[in-house]
């Protein structure tokens, strides 16, 4: 495997951890398990994610966020909360997946990936607040089953076409960036509006 297809992966994991870290940490595990995703050699250090143990903790952090994600309000305290441990979770994936041989690469790899994984945390978090200004309750839950969808569906896609992660990364970049871009405008204009002047 190349340097860009790690980079790519090593990318994507991160991104994606910043949206279900949990969920990221049970499907690849089970996918090592189970075998039914074909895992580059190179990405063996990730079977430690199928340890029974791992996947157990994995699987009721990932029932948890799956409930608290589809609550209003609830997701904004559960991603508060998640502030510190989603970046820290996509350092240690992008750790894991680049080569041990190379210690400078690896920091590279925990800090990339750690602001990576911060910036999709971030880009999901602001999404979620402007999400949470609408009165029903239905956007919200489609918006986290999307997003439940998404994470595993480019999981998949990621580690069975490794040549495919660095477009993957590119695009969740890009996605993470809009996110942040539009719920910057629209916090800004409900929530620091002028008032209108009287007279």
């Amino acid at each position: 495997m190349g340097v860009i297809e790690i980079i790519g992966i090593a990318g994507s994991v991160s991104l994606l951890s910043g949206w279900r870290l949990y969920l990221c940490i049970l499907a690849t595990g089970i996918a090592m398990r189970l075998e039914l995703l074909p895992l580059p050699e190179h990405l063996a250090s990730l079977a430690v994610l199928g340890n029974p143990w791992v996947m157990g903790i994995a699987a009721v952090g990932a029932l948890a966020e799956f409930f608290a994600d589809k609550v209003m309000w609830l997701d904004s305290l559960w991603d508060a909360v998640h502030t510190f441990v989603r970046p820290i979770g996509g350092a240690l994936f992008a750790l894991a997946i680049i080569d041990p041989a190379d210690p400078a690469t690896q920091v590279i790899a925990f800090l990339l990936g750690g602001g990576a994984s911060f910036l999709a945390h971030g880009g999901k978090a602001s999404a979620r607040a402007v999400v949470n200004t609408s009165p029903e309750p239905v956007s919200n839950i489609l918006v986290s089953s999307a997003e439940d969808v998404a994470t595993v569906g480019l999981l998949w896609l990621v580690y069975e076409y490794p040549l495919a992660a660095g477009a993957v990364a590119a695009v969740l970049l890009v996605i993470v960036i809009a996110l942040l871009w539009t719920a910057q405008k629209i916090i800004k204009r409900v929530f620091f509006r002028r008032p209108k002047s009287q007279g």
